[in-house]
């Protein structure tokens, strides 16, 4: 079956590019130009990533992006943020909004179907590993779930992919850059500070049903620890 795209765009000359390169790589490629549409396209044809221009009529790519997160339905569905605006605090401002990766324009096509391609990967899963446990929280790998105690954590792919490769080494200490490989792609350039909003965005979540269990290293990386008081920096 082939994946399902996307597309939220308005400049029907950049569409249709993507569009074009989009059916070139072999996905299946749904065009919206309308903000104000894009949340119930969204919902209907259940595409596999979204590609989401930020200018947009009606509503904002911001906007649309924090609707999609607040529905449960759609909420973990992978959306690549794309927009003129390069400046870090914009950058932040779409990645706290609910993004999982930012393409700046102009950017290359090459550069957009490798971003494309990592959001959908998905590490095979192993035949005897259906369940990940730390203390309270249960991460269930087959249904893509996380529970804390008897609470369902809502989790973008990115914190999922994140939370997982902590919770399969606890005490472990991850670089930032071995995450921003690991996570993203090694194809891929992320800001290391992307990692950071993707880890307060977890921990938040987490927090909101437990202690804290992500240890900040300083200028190092992130664990997940029984005993992570003392090093947190955020």
């Amino acid at each position: 079956m082939k994946h399902k795209v996307m597309l939220v765009e308005d400049e029907e000359a950049l569409a249709l590019l993507l569009k074009y390169n989009l059916e070139k790589e072999g996905y299946d490629v749904l065009w919206e130009a309308r903000g104000g549409k894009a949340v119930a396209e969204v919902e209907q044809n259940m595409p596999s990533v979204i590609i989401l221009d930020w200018m947009l009529p009606e509503l904002s790519g911001v906007e649309i992006c924090k609707m999609i997160r607040s529905k449960p339905d759609i909420k973990s569905i992978p959306i690549i943020m794309l927009t003129a605006k390069g400046e870090e605090e914009d950058k932040i401002k779409g990645l706290s909004a609910g993004a999982d990766d930012y393409v700046t324009k102009p950017f290359s096509i090459p550069e957009l179907m490798a971003r494309v391609k990592t959001q959908l990967r998905r590490a095979p899963e192993p035949a005897d590993e259906k369940e990940l446990v730390f203390e309270d929280i249960v991460m269930d790998i087959t249904s893509k779930k996380v529970f804390r105690g008897e609470n369902y954590i809502h989790l973008g792919p990115t914190e999922f992919r994140l939370l997982r490769m902590l919770m399969e080494t606890p005490g472990k200490v991850f670089s930032r850059e071995y995450l921003l490989k690991t996570v993203w792609g090694d194809n891929i350039y992320v800001e290391s500070r992307t990692v950071d909003v993707h880890i307060r965005r977890l921990r938040k979540s987490l927090n909101e049903f437990g202690p804290d269990y992500i240890r900040t290293v300083r200028a190092t990386g992130y664990a997940i620890d029984k005993n992570p008081i003392g090093e947190n920096e955020e």
